[in-house]
């Protein structure tokens, strides 16, 4: 960390460019409004930088007085003290639990508030006492992006990119790789850990799904990447898996259960709100072709609408989405072929749940 390094602040919005130093703690950041904020080291990361920066970067004062003495412009107290403190690097507290490796990937949004138009910071929490040599890629398949990498030290959270709701489908596959070490100490040697995430990028559209947490002060979506040493592995079913688990008698017999309804439930005017997104029925899609997934999501609106067959009175909402229409036809379709005679539909209040749901009523 050097005068002319580009950081932005880990704990409130903005950043800006360090034009000093004063003591070992405190960095002297220029924001955008020209101001020199003073900011403790451990509250800001570097974001980028320049070699070269230390030729070219002078104090505000010492620029202003130039063509107007033939003096060589000399630095500042709190510049002299960047050049003595060039090489410091503040020692590792190691603290007490720390040698249990949990590492997380943390979303956090710019303004909780506006949920549909804010943008989200992505952060690398390592709450453990190695030194981490970090990848952080998007991508599927063969097909890889690094999005950011470098060395993140123990017990500390590194800002990693900031992106819009529209760069989502980007980051629907994302892969976290690093290395844990010690430095100057000997360790108990660690595998390196390959963590593939699927991100369920409908939960960045919803306030509930950011929470508090130990690491940041506004909410956030944390996703374990380690957790006590172990990596995060995520449930995948193939299409053909998935197709012989519903085939087979044992999955009937568990699917077709003597429906029980809670008393609660017995009032004809509440609605029941049935999501049909993949994402909210299953783990994962790996493997599943589109006209697997769309059976899959049918066989939900069937056994819902068989469940409350003869309901008279009862409003059943299916939230299909928008998207291009298909689920939505196909549903459509079910009722007009299956149900005309003992149902009326139309589409849901848009007030309560947006485009994309349709509202069923048993007659």
């Amino acid at each position: 960390m050097k005068i002319g390094d580009k950081v932005r602040f880990l704990n409130e919005v903005g950043g800006g460019i360090i034009q000093g130093f004063q003591g070992k703690d405190i960095v002297l950041v220029e924001d955008a409004d020209g101001f020199d904020v003073p900011v403790n080291k451990k509250e800001v990361v570097v974001i980028d930088t320049d070699n070269d920066n230390l030729e070219r970067i002078q104090p505000k004062e010492n620029k202003e007085s130039i063509g107007k003495s033939n003096k060589t412009p000399t630095r500042t107290s709190y510049a002299k003290e960047e050049e003595e403190d060039v090489a410091f690097e503040a020692p590792v507290v190691e603290l007490k639990g720390g040698d249990i490796l949990n590492v997380s990937l943390a979303y956090v949004p710019e303004d909780i508030k506006i949920i549909n138009a804010t943008s989200f910071d992505a952060y690398l929490v390592n709450d453990s006492n190695y030194y981490l040599q970090y990848v952080y890629m998007s991508g599927e398949n063969k097909a890889w992006k690094v999005r950011a990498k470098g060395e993140i030290a123990p017990n500390m959270k590194t800002w990693l990119e900031s992106f819009m709701q529209s760069d989502l489908n980007e980051l629907e596959h994302t892969c976290i790789q690093f290395m844990a070490y010690k430095k100057d100490k000997a360790f108990e040697l660690r595998p390196v850990f390959d963590v593939t995430l699927h991100l369920d990028t409908v939960k960045f559209y919803k306030i509930h799904c950011f929470n508090q947490s130990d690491f940041f002060e506004q909410p956030a979506m944390v996703y374990d990447i380690v957790k006590d040493n172990v990596p995060y592995k995520q449930f995948r079913i193939s299409g053909e898996e998935l197709k012989q688990q519903m085939l087979s008698p044992k999955y009937s017999e568990k699917q077709n259960p003597t429906p029980v309804i809670p008393k609660e439930q017995n009032n004809k005017a509440e609605k029941l709100t049935v999501d049909l997104h993949i994402e909210e029925l299953l783990d994962s899609t790996t493997g599943m072709s589109n006209s697997e997934i769309l059976n899959y999501q049918l066989d939900k609106f069937r056994e819902t609408m068989k469940l409350y067959e003869g309901r008279h009175g009862k409003h059943i909402i299916f939230i299909h989405g928008k998207g291009n229409g298909i689920l939505r036809t196909a549903i459509i379709n079910e009722l007009k072929n299956k149900y005309n005679r003992s149902c009326n539909w139309q589409d849901a209040s848009f007030q309560e749940h947006g485009f994309g749901a349709t509202d069923v009523m048993i007659r």
